[in-house]
């Protein structure tokens, strides 16, 4: 296990009290609140220093008052230092307004929209999704890119026409781990990784391998690609909790990584696992 307190790029946290979450109706072990003690009680013998919150997909409605929350919470959380608010960037230049709200928060750096669940997989190049993504340096705003392995070559085509914004792809392209696929995700990840403001995150890899079953050399050629893909500066440590919990505990997770980060120098794990996500994020 690391020697040194890690920086977790994508954490999640939600109470279903305080917030709609429509898509929890269908995930039972995870309908219940997930809150900054419970992640604590989850990371067991991790330490972690810093951690930035991920938006959960609340009604759409409420994306500005997930970050206030959130922003409350970090109030009574040291660690919380950022987070990546969800933002409708399908509206195009109409998202303006709701971009400077956003970034009139000093917590806020970065923008999620999920596209993983969008039946069109280019959905992510109708004009007015690019239009909105291009807005984001504006505002000094981050995008990170949820999608499954499928909507990696649509993705190649936005970030192509967004030089200028800030992306990091989570969990590595969602490849299909559990059925062993690896094409077109290998060689579509290698060329997203040719774009040089694409980040990655090692996150998220164990709920795409058979949950019950998975082991580590079952996550390792995908790892290791990935790596070798973005190198040591462009990737950085994720939990995914509590999604993760599905398939696998936090200090599992961590001990899965670490060991295929063996040999590696401590300068490069420090990059994997703080500098890196510091770095981005800005924390």
């Amino acid at each position: 296990m690391p020697s040194f307190p890690l920086v977790d790029s994508h954490v999640h946290l939600w109470d279903p009290e305080r917030l709609r979450y429509a898509w929890l109706a269908g995930v039972p072990a995870l309908h219940r609140s997930h809150l900054p003690p419970d992640y604590r009680r989850a990371c067991g013998s991790v330490a972690v220093a810093k951690f930035v919150f991920v938006q959960c997909e609340c009604d759409p409605v409420q994306s500005q008052a997930e970050a206030e929350w959130v922003t409350e919470l970090a109030a009574a959380e040291p660690r919380l230092r950022g987070i990546v608010a969800q933002a409708a960037l399908e509206n195009g230049p109409a998202i303006e307004p709701a971009l400077a709200r956003l970034a009139g928060n000093s917590l806020v750096k970065g923008v999620r929209r999920l596209l993983q669940e969008e039946r069109d997989d280019a959905f992510c190049l109708r004009p007015d999704f690019v239009r909105g993504v291009q807005l984001l340096p504006r505002y000094g705003l981050s995008f990170d890119l949820c999608i499954y392995h499928r909507q990696l070559g649509a993705v190649i085509k936005l970030v192509r026409q967004c030089p200028d914004v800030r992306f990091v792809l989570d969990h590595i392209g969602k490849p299909g781990i559990k059925a062993g696929t690896f094409e077109p995700w290998r060689a579509e990840l290698r060329e997203l990784s040719r774009l040089e403001n694409v980040f990655c995150k090692l996150s998220g890899l164990a709920t795409e391998a058979d949950w019950s079953a998975w082991t580590p050399a079952d996550l390792r050629p995908y790892l290791d690609h990935a790596i070798d893909c973005f190198g040591f500066d462009r990737v950085m440590f994720g939990s995914d909790w509590p999604v993760s919990a599905q398939a696998t505990d936090y200090p599992r997770w961590v001990a899965t990584l670490d060991d295929a980060l063996r040999g590696c120098s401590m300068d490069e794990q420090q990059r994997v696992y703080v500098r890196n996500a510091e770095a981005f994020y800005r924390i």
